[in-house]
């Protein structure tokens, strides 16, 4: 009998402290860095705005999280998760062994595993520290782990670590990051049950996504209410109203994204800035960009260019009943497979980017023509050697002489003719300053350039900035490669009354609550208000009855510049509004010609158009009529207005005639 009682002790003593001398193994020979966890900084999602506070999209790496500090959580969302997850969480050192024994009990009697024991701070351990493996020496890991955790942090501390690691289920990490993906709330705007969903989530999160099985879903968050109601953490109104509730769930693609060049542009930007871990390092973007406009612009972009296919395969259909009519009709050769476009709009007073889209569609093409692409502007570059000429003394009434001549230059030692002709193919004689620019007139411009004097003409043109022009009278037809925004940037000389500002499309940028960048204005001198104002009559006549008569939207002034170049490779249309500035570009992306009849006017006119058209929908208190400046001096010549100031003067009345007086000759 003494054997027997000297076996069971001896069994009893092993069995007691088996776990202690297990424990003391694993502590022994392993270590515990806990120092993800102590110093933890997970990869969090920047954010990117528009300029009324409205998500454009998300960006991460690899996983989506917003970080909520604990002050954020809502302290029901905390009561929430210990009632269901962790019932002591406050009162056990990291492991609970009441539960663990209960757990033991259970497998014992059943064989196999039915019951789990982790407290949160295992939980958390286990996410992060540890792999999933179900290994009996995993488990001692994690509560050893658990333990020194809960020396290292405070139970705060633990829970905002917690409510920030685990996975909510639809690629969503963290349940800020859940709040906004699932409700579209922050969390402070949760109700109950949303909280009560979320908190359900950890256990089995693709289980459990209301974005997949909804009904269990709202089941796993009425267990969580019940709970909560049985604890006497919620009064009987609560849990009743909580349980009566079926939130409405949305789902969405986890970045968001609203406006994919816009992100693209801003992450470009960004890296130059030398933030070079914007997809990890939780920043808050603010940009310039009103979504409304920029879905304006995208629908207006992509209408103009169906209308366009739709313009070219009518003409192709009539060149075939030509060819069947003539056998040596030739018929044009034309790929609309490569036609694209781009469209920025921006404020010429601030230089915010307001929209700004690179093709007709990012899907098919994500190449940003509108930022990246170099195109020559053809006519739409004429403005600026006419706002010399105004600045110089010249006015709208200021003749102009538009004939034909022959230019002769030397290359590479050979003597070459240049003969530069009208669209129109035909010469006008004499044509005032206003005409020659409305009706785009090549030759008058060049003539125009000659008397100005290309060398002083060159010299003036540095006051705005221009870059790499040609020294030679091509300059006169826009031979310079711009891209659409530069282009932009070049006009609001015209729209800003005579001041050039710099575009931008980061208004701040935000990390932690601290701002770490705000944009800066940058603007330079170009000419008196009252000189610019002249530009913009005569370009308000371009639209009114110019070139440029298809970009006009009917209730607001227009004002802006045509542009197509040699054998119609690139369509153009530069122009603004009293208050919002816009360049619309076309052309085939290898540089081919368009289709022949695809003028700036045809084809980019009618984008122009109905973006301002959407604009008014929109916002139809906007400013709708050019204002003139101080000292403009408005004079009826033929009928017609002409607009004078003191540095483009009126030209003098002549002085009467004596009928009798013998003419000499």
């Amino acid at each position: 009998m003494n054997i027997v009682k000297r076996v069971f002790l001896i069994i009893f003593v092993v069995g007691f402290l088996s776990p202690f001398v297990l424990l003391g193994y694993y502590l022994i020979f392993f270590k515990y860095d806990i120092t993800p966890l102590v110093e933890y900084n997970p990869s969090t999602t920047t954010r990117i705005y528009d300029k009324n506070g409205e998500k454009i999209a998300n960006l991460f790496d690899k996983k989506h999280r917003y970080y909520a500090s604990f002050e954020e959580i809502p302290p029901r969302a905390i009561e929430a998760l210990v009632a269901i997850e962790d019932t002591t969480f406050f009162e056990h050192p990291g492991i609970n062994i009441d539960a663990i024994f209960r757990a033991a009990i259970k497998v014992i009697r059943a064989g196999r595993a039915v019951e789990g024991a982790s407290t949160i701070t295992q939980q958390l351990v286990k996410n992060v520290l540890l792999t999933r493996e179900k290994k009996l020496s995993r488990k001692i890991k994690e509560a050893i782990f658990a333990i020194k955790l809960e020396l290292a942090l405070t139970k705060e501390q633990i829970l905002e670590r917690y409510l920030n690691e685990i996975y909510f289920g639809h690629g969503y990490y963290g349940i800020k990051t859940a709040a906004d993906g699932y409700f579209h709330k922050r969390l402070e705007e949760l109700t109950l049950k949303e909280i009560a969903v979320l908190v359900g989530l950890p256990k089995a999160p693709s289980t459990y996504a209301p974005t997949k099985n909804y009904e269990m879903s709202m089941g796993r968050a009425n267990r969580v209410i019940s709970r909560m109601f049985t604890l006497g953490w919620i009064d009987d109104e609560a849990y009743q109203t909580a349980l009566a509730e079926f939130p409405e769930v949305f789902d969405d693609t986890l970045t968001q994204n609203r406006a994919p060049f816009i992100v693209d542009e801003v992450t470009r930007r960004v890296v130059r800035k030398g933030i070079s871990d914007i997809k990890t390092g939780g920043y808050e973007i603010y940009t310039t960009i009103d979504l409304r406009l920029q879905d304006a612009a995208n629908r207006s972009l992509k209408s103009a260019y169906k209308m366009a296919l739709e313009r070219i395969e009518g003409y192709k259909v009539k060149e075939q009943k030509k060819l069947q009519e003539d056998p040596e009709f030739e018929l044009s050769d034309v790929n609309t497979t490569l036609l694209n476009g781009a469209l920025v709009s921006i404020d010429p007073k601030t230089g915010d980017i307001l929209a700004l889209v690179g093709s007709v569609d990012y899907k098919l093409s994500s190449y940003n023509r509108a930022t990246q692409g170099r195109r020559q502007p053809g006519s739409a570059f004429k403005p600026f050697i006419y706002q010399v000429a105004v600045d110089l003394g010249y006015s709208g009434a200021t003749d102009l002489v538009d004939i034909a001549r022959t230019y002769k230059y030397e290359k590479d030692g050979e003597e070459l003719k240049w003969q530069p002709k009208n669209y129109e193919k035909n010469y006008k004689g004499l044509i005032s300053l206003r005409e020659a620019l409305i009706h785009s007139r090549n030759l008058a411009t060049i003539n125009l350039v000659n008397e100005i004097g290309l060398g002083q003409l060159l010299r003036e043109f540095k006051k705005f900035g221009i870059e790499n022009l040609p020294h030679d009278l091509s300059i006169s037809l826009g031979t310079i490669t711009l891209s659409p925004l530069e282009l932009a940037k070049y006009y609001t000389s015209f729209a800003n009354g005579g001041i050039q500002v710099e575009p931008y499309l980061i208004s701040s940028i935000d990390k932690n609550a601290n701002t770490i960048y705000i944009k800066s204005d940058v603007s330079r001198f170009i000419t008196e208000p009252t000189q610019a104002y002249i530009m913009t009559t005569i370009l308000r006549d371009v639209v009114n009855r110019g070139t440029g008569r298809r970009a006009r939207a009917r209730g607001i002034e227009l004002a802006g510049k045509t542009g197509t170049t040699n054998n119609n490779i690139d369509g153009w249309f530069a122009g603004y509004s009293p208050t919002i500035e816009t360049v619309v570009w076309f052309g085939n992306d290898d540089n081919t010609p368009m289709y022949k009849r695809e003028t700036g006017g045809r084809i980019a006119g009618p984008a122009f158009s109905m973006f301002y058209k959407n604009v008014l929908r929109l916002y139809p208190q906007i400013q709708r009529k050019f204002k003139a400046p101080e000292g403009i001096i408005e004079v009826d010549i033929n009928g017609k207005k002409e607009y004078f100031s003191e540095i483009s003067k009126p030209p003098r009345a002549e002085s009467e005639v004596n009928p009798e007086e013998e003419l000499l000759f």
